[in-house]
């Protein structure tokens, strides 16, 4: 039997998360949007949450909560109904983080965790996502070549969240016929960071293209030293977190064309009485709950620890897609006002868009 009821817990925690996005980030949103700024005060505060902070081992100065990826795809889903951006710049560290706590070895954990533990915002990133059109993530261009006692690291990765301050990089690379991931500090030789992107959404969230050329990493700082890390379950984690955060953007947009439709009048009528308008929002909703539950598979599968690659490609493929048909259809019912910047569906619109290209960021 398939149970998706939460625990009295993770209740708790959904509505504190829901109430903290209330008050906190959605507020800001659009003021961070129009300014392509993160707001500094709302990062900080989204730190001192604990989300990354309490899942690292005591012994390596974090919390020592057990990790729920379930847990964590409702606080994602929550932060993101508030502000996709803000989200993902809260929790981007995770990508890096999580990896090490997982898959690191002892020496690398004890090394990279404790920069996570502290009381302000450390950021660190997943480096995933490459240029092209063809991009697939378990397919990356970017090579680790054996040399020596180490690895020389050559190719580009792009959309590289918070890479303006980034103290270190988590670079996924093919290595000996077989996918690899390698601790890459921001002042490497060879390395080059580029000035933030300028994307269509998510404006506010600071992106970078990382240029490798010749980059020399020591054996010590390949993710799992000698065995190697399983990368597919990097990757699975990072789709799942994504789907988490598509689902909050897809019902803030609902949660808004419901009430205005209900307003909106049209020959003395509410366009929510209307079939077009009425059987829209059902749709919307439907496929918002179709995403909700295949994000929610996936997670349970990482927090079982069984392979997530199937279900997690389930989540890239098929809520990316639906998350920017839903914000599509949210723009739809509201007209004209839809593509006014006064109404948010249009800045939700585009982080629909913009999280759909996005690999690699987040994990749970």
């Amino acid at each position: 039997m398939i149970s998706f009821k939460l625990t009295d817990e993770q209740e708790v925690v959904r509505e504190a998360m829901r109430t903290f996005a209330g008050e906190v980030l959605r507020p800001l949103a659009h003021e961070c949007d129009e300014a392509s700024k993160l707001s500094e005060e709302a990062l900080g505060q989204c730190w001192e949450l604990g989300l990354v902070s309490t899942q690292i081992p005591e012994a390596f100065g974090g919390g020592g909560e057990p990790r729920s990826p379930i847990t964590n795809v409702l606080v994602l889903e929550e932060l993101a109904w508030g502000d996709a951006a803000l989200a993902v710049a809260a929790l981007a560290p995770a990508g890096f983080a999580f990896a090490v706590a997982d898959q690191g070895t002892e020496d690398q954990k004890r090394r990279y965790l404790p920069l996570f533990g502290g009381d302000h915002y450390h950021a660190a990133s997943l480096a995933v996502s490459e240029p092209g059109p063809t991009f697939d993530a378990l397919l990356p261009r970017t090579v680790a070549e054996k040399r020596g006692e180490g690895f020389v690291l050559s190719g580009a990765k792009c959309f590289v969240p918070m890479a303006d301050r980034a103290s270190h990089f988590l670079v996924v690379a093919r290595c000996d016929g077989d996918l690899g991931a390698f601790v890459v500090p921001r002042d490497a030789d060879g390395l080059t960071v580029s000035e933030p992107e300028k994307n269509l959404g998510l404006r506010a969230l600071p992106t970078g293209v990382l240029e490798l050329e010749g980059v020399e990493v020591p054996a010590a700082d390949r993710l799992g030293g000698e065995a190697g890390c399983d990368v597919r379950r990097i990757v699975a984690g990072s789709r799942t977190a994504l789907g988490a955060v598509q689902v909050g953007v897809s019902r803030a947009v609902l949660e808004y064309a419901v009430p205005y439709a209900k307003e909106r009048e049209a020959f003395d009528q509410a366009i929510a009485q209307k079939q077009g308008i009425a059987f829209k929002l059902a749709d919307m909703h439907i496929e918002i709950e179709s995403s909700r539950w295949l994000t929610w598979k996936a997670a349970s599968r990482l927090e079982q620890g069984l392979d997530a690659t199937p279900a997690a490609h389930f989540v890239r493929s098929y809520v990316a897609e639906k998350a920017l048909w839903i914000a599509d259809q949210g723009v739809q019912v509201l007209g004209g006002h839809g593509y006014i910047r006064e109404h948010p569906v249009e800045m939700w619109y585009r982080n629909a868009g913009t999280l759909g290209a996005l690999e690699g960021t987040l994990s749970v």
